[in-house]
């Protein structure tokens, strides 16, 4: 079956995405002076401070995803359960940043943050939903 042109549109550019994940998790992780530049003492102090099990839901949304918009590329249906995993893990994050976190991610980066998280969301929500129609549709394999 011929592969559908909006599948690589959607690939690439979920890809070219998650890759911006994955660079943002990169230099935060390795406190990369020159990035962390960018954020405020309090911001900073606030993402080196997270729980082990956010930091472990956030790098496994952030490769996941990265990964499912590989497999996404080469068509295959792992793709779906990547960018199923990325979510819920993503999920997971936001409610511990925004809900559980005595300090919430707000009250440190402002409702900036929010934005950003809810963009995040429905794009990691929508890469879900696409690949699990093209699998029902036999478009992965």
């Amino acid at each position: 079956m011929k592969t559908p042109f909006h599948l690589w549109i959607v690939g690439v550019l979920s890809l070219v995405w998650n890759m911006f994940g994955a660079f943002d998790y990169v230099m935060t992780k390795t406190k990369n002076e020159a990035y962390m530049d960018q954020f405020t003492p309090e911001q900073i102090s606030y993402f080196y401070s997270l729980p082990l099990w956010v930091n472990t839901c956030w790098a496994v949304a952030v490769w996941s995803a990265l990964l499912g918009s590989i497999l996404l590329l080469l068509r295959m249906k792992l793709a779906v359960a990547m960018f199923a995993l990325s979510f819920i893990t993503l999920l997971a994050t936001l409610v511990q940043n925004y809900v559980l976190a005595e300090v919430k991610m707000s009250d440190v980066t402002g409702q900036t943050s929010l934005v950003l998280e809810g963009i995040i969301f429905v794009i990691a929500l929508m890469l879900w939903v696409y690949s699990h129609m093209l699998r029902r549709r036999g478009l992965v394999r």
